[in-house]
């Protein structure tokens, strides 16, 4: 059915709750590098009603975390209880699974090997990448942009030494973490970001061709973002560039979601995918908000934002 503006009015294939950069720390408010406020307290009871309003609605299939659940100022001999009772938050939501997604901020607390088994990352080799399909039309893809990284493999490790080649090479300074005398599109290469391996590449590679097939609609999530329209270009994924021209060969990807740029952002790509970056949860002042969720319609998805996180809707193909 379609109302008379056009927009379809039937009742959505189904919803999930989303929240990112919760970046909790029992320790007192602070400022980014740029002097932006962190409420590292608070940002726990912003999840607390995030799961609350999921909850309420009774409806949502699953709800997504997209990174940072723990600040990496949060004391390391804390970090491992303190994701703990993040996780405990978490499973609050009665609805259906949390599917989380690791940042730079879950590594600076704890190594793969103990991260995964604690957020329920069942996977194989430390890998954070994987796909979920909740109902036949659609499935959802979920990228480990910290693959290829300094932080969270041990120092020894492949891809720590191939992640420390690809910053000597193209960052010159000698904090890894600083942009200073770096342009443009040049300042992503920056130690809190990483990369998409090859295997992982290949398996992306296979999940968007064997989606075609079954003719399925696909969202990308993953917790740097994938297009410099959508954040500042100090925050995207190392190989964002390859890993979309890799899924710009195919037709089933529409929307990619992404946290770590905590302002959030949106933006249309040149092959019509959506771009949605989520405003984080660590910068919202007391009593204020930013969690959301979104209804999965066939031909548009709607995020429905709560406070400051922006409501957006999602539209496949223009509306007529």
């Amino acid at each position: 059915m379609v109302s008379s503006n056009g927009l379809a009015t039937t009742q959505p294939l189904f919803s999930f709750g989303l929240i990112s950069d919760v970046q909790y720390a029992d320790i007192p408010d602070g400022r980014s590098f740029l002097g932006v406020p962190r409420y590292y307290k608070h940002s726990i009871l912003v999840l607390r009603r995030a799961v609350k309003e999921w909850n309420t609605h009774q409806k949502h299939k699953f709800a997504i975390n997209f990174g940072d659940i723990v600040d990496g100022f949060c004391p390391k001999d804390q970090s491992l209880g303190t994701i703990k009772k993040l996780v405990d938050e978490f499973e609050m939501f009665r609805g259906g699974p949390v599917h989380h997604i690791i940042g730079n901020h879950c590594l600076y607390n704890l190594p793969r090997s103990e991260l995964l088994p604690l957020l329920k990352i069942k996977t194989l080799d430390g890998r954070a990448y994987y796909d979920f399909s909740p109902v036949p039309e659609y499935r959802f893809v979920v990228l480990d942009g910290y693959d290829i990284s300094a932080i969270g493999w041990p120092k020894d490790h492949p891809k720590t030494l191939e992640a420390l080649k690809i910053l000597r090479e193209k960052n010159p300074n000698e904090n890894k973490n600083s942009p200073i005398n770096m342009e443009g599109l040049e300042r992503r290469f920056l130690m809190f970001n990483g990369a998409i391996g090859k295997e992982q590449m290949k398996w992306l590679d296979d999940v968007l061709l064997e989606a075609t097939k079954l003719k399925q609609k696909v969202v990308i999530c993953c917790h740097l973002p994938l297009d410099p329209g959508a954040a500042s270009e100090k925050g995207l994924l190392w190989n964002y560039d390859e890993v979309m021209n890799l899924i710009h060969k195919y037709n089933c990807v529409k929307v990619c979601l992404a946290g770590h740029y905590h302002r959030g952002g949106y933006s249309i790509d040149s092959h019509g995918i959506h771009h949605r970056v989520l405003e984080a949860a660590l910068e919202c002042p007391p009593g204020t908000d930013a969690f959301g969720y979104i209804d999965v319609y066939d031909d548009r998805i709607s995020l429905v934002g709560t406070d400051r996180m922006k409501s957006t809707e999602m539209h496949f193909t223009p509306p007529s």
